[in-house]
């Protein structure tokens, strides 16, 4: 039977798995955005198709970080000279060279450290912004589904198999989504409610509780947003973006 407490059983049991077997990872990766962030860097999140969610999620939200800034498709229209009709396509993200212009666009630093979200892993404009990435010396932190990854290349079989995101990542987070991310069969073929973004977000308030905690533990103000909505939170996070410039951008603000 197909309900709320089918999909809730199966979200329940992805973020235990998140909360159990990823922390290590976490952990990992709280140490990159740290260490970037103490040299001056900040997050470059990126995600394409429904992982812009989880990008999202790390960019400009109160009780989130400051240092952090999202890079996505979009940017090529907020940004460059690409008009809002060039990148509607949804298939757009499978199109090579794509990450190298939204790069472009972007001021990154050698401090930078790169969240990279995507489900599948297998996309150019994921894939293409990994290897950018990692060629010029950046930590690349990935959060994707190892079950996607998984029966991907074994349904291409071992002469077809392409490189993907998780083979481009210092640090490997499982979301815990099954191949197609859709979690709840149907009863003739196919499935509905995908766990990615839930489990995704989860991730991202992990790794931000976890470099919060860095900071405080080397006796140091964590740079986190007040909400906007709170006496003086404007004040406060105008102070502390000041000290970045344009390098974060807060054009889904």
């Amino acid at each position: 039977m197909i309900d709320q407490s089918a999909y809730a059983e199966v979200a329940r049991a992805a973020v235990e798995r998140v909360l159990g077997a990823e922390r290590a990872a976490i952990e990992q990766a709280g140490r990159l955005v740290y260490d970037g962030l103490r040299a001056g860097g900040v997050v470059q999140a990126y995600g394409t198709g429904h992982s812009r969610a989880v990008a999202l999620e790390l960019v400009g939200r109160a009780g989130g970080l400051v240092p952090a800034n999202q890079l996505g498709i979009r940017d090529l229209a907020y940004y460059g000279d690409a008009s809002p009709q060039d990148i509607l396509d949804p298939k757009i993200e499978r199109q090579p060279g794509l990450a190298l212009r939204i790069w472009e666009l972007a001021e990154i630093e050698p401090a930078d450290v790169f969240v990279i979200i995507s489900n599948s892993g297998g996309n150019a404009a994921i894939v293409e912004m990994a290897r950018l990435a990692g060629e010029r010396g950046h930590p690349v932190i990935a959060i994707t589904s190892r079950a996607h990854t998984a029966e991907a290349a074994a349904r291409e079989g071992a002469g077809g198999r392409r490189v993907r995101l998780d083979g481009l990542a210092d640090v490997v987070i499982d979301n815990g989504a099954p191949y197609g991310d859709a979690a709840v069969p149907l009863p003739d073929g196919g499935a509905v409610c995908p766990v990615s973004n839930v489990t995704g977000i989860l991730i991202a308030q992990l790794l931000v509780a976890d470099v919060t905690g860095r900071f405080l533990a080397a006796g140091q103000e964590p740079p986190v947003y007040r909400s906007a909505n709170t006496p003086g939170g404007d004040a406060h996070n105008e102070k502390l973006l000041a000290g970045y410039g344009d390098r974060v951008r807060l054009g889904d603000a």
